[in-house]
């Protein structure tokens, strides 16, 4: 071993020495301390023994804290501080403890930062699951929109019209089927009276008016109330039968004027 590595080894020695022996000191100096707050303790809880009124209470408390800030600040008065001497192994050791801290600290740090990081993922995931669902709606709605957008077919005035022209020719042509099934039914069961009926009621009423069938006496009473549905009474003439009229009025079709009874119309079926 040469004589530079004896002088390192000494050197390091008397390091180590001295740092237990500062250990030793301050191990010494807390104890000394400890020692003197029990006999401070034990000081106050003989003189904390005295009954307190209620007037002075209070300023007794804070005069026994007072004394014992004084006991206190006697006692490390008493106390010479004494400096720890920064060697190279103090020095490291403050060093490790310092670091070792901040590592602890930096390593809850970066697990709180993770978990975080975890958190936003999974949201992140959740997010981008929940867009990628918008995406298919909207792409299915495009769709079904742009497959009716090419079934809707765009109607012009002129087809409008037209359409509710044919409506109304088919209308006109089921309302003359109507009218030819009324004709055709009323000539079989309601025909004109003979010439023996003429020949019975020629010496009763004497006309040389023609009389009209049943069915030519309703189309009269119907055109007249579509035409002037604000005067809708016909006058009675010599060629309407009376037994048409009076079965007419007796089955309630036909209705006759309260002011002039030789007047009737048609009951208004299609209010």
């Amino acid at each position: 071993m040469s004589v530079n590595d004896q002088g390192l080894d000494s050197d390091s020695t008397m390091d180590v020495e001295v740092v237990i022996d500062t250990e030793e000191e301050l191990i010494k100096e807390c104890e000394e301390m400890w020692k003197d707050m029990e006999e401070c303790q034990n000081k106050l809880s003989l003189i904390g023994t005295e009954t307190l009124t209620n007037s002075n209470a209070q300023l007794s408390l804070l005069i026994m804290q007072v004394k014992c800030l004084t006991a206190e600040l006697s006692q490390w008065h008493k106390k010479t501080a004494e400096i720890t001497p920064l060697t190279e192994d103090v020095l490291v050791t403050l060093g490790k403890e310092e670091f070792q801290k901040l590592r602890h600290d930096l390593e809850m740090v970066l697990s709180t930062i993770q978990s975080k990081n975890e958190k936003l993922k999974e949201d992140l995931e959740r997010e981008q699951q929940w867009l990628h669902e918008q995406q298919q709606i909207m792409e299915t709605l495009q769709e079904l929109h742009s497959e009716l957008k090419n079934q809707v077919v765009t109607f012009s005035e002129s087809r409008i019209f037209n359409e509710l022209k044919a409506k109304m020719l088919s209308i006109k042509e089921f309302k003359e089927k109507l009218l030819i099934a009324l004709g055709e039914f009323l000539e079989d069961h309601f025909p004109l009276p003979d010439g023996n009926v003429k020949k019975k009621r020629k010496n009763i009423q004497e006309s040389t008016a023609q009389l009209i069938t049943l069915h030519e006496i309703l189309e009269i009473l119907i055109n007249r109330m579509f035409d002037v549905p604000h005067d809708p009474y016909v006058k009675i003439s010599n060629s309407f039968w009376p037994p048409y009229v009076e079965l007419l009025l007796r089955n309630g079709i036909a209705l006759r004027n309260p002011e002039d009874p030789t007047q009737i119309r048609l009951e208004a079926f299609h209010q």
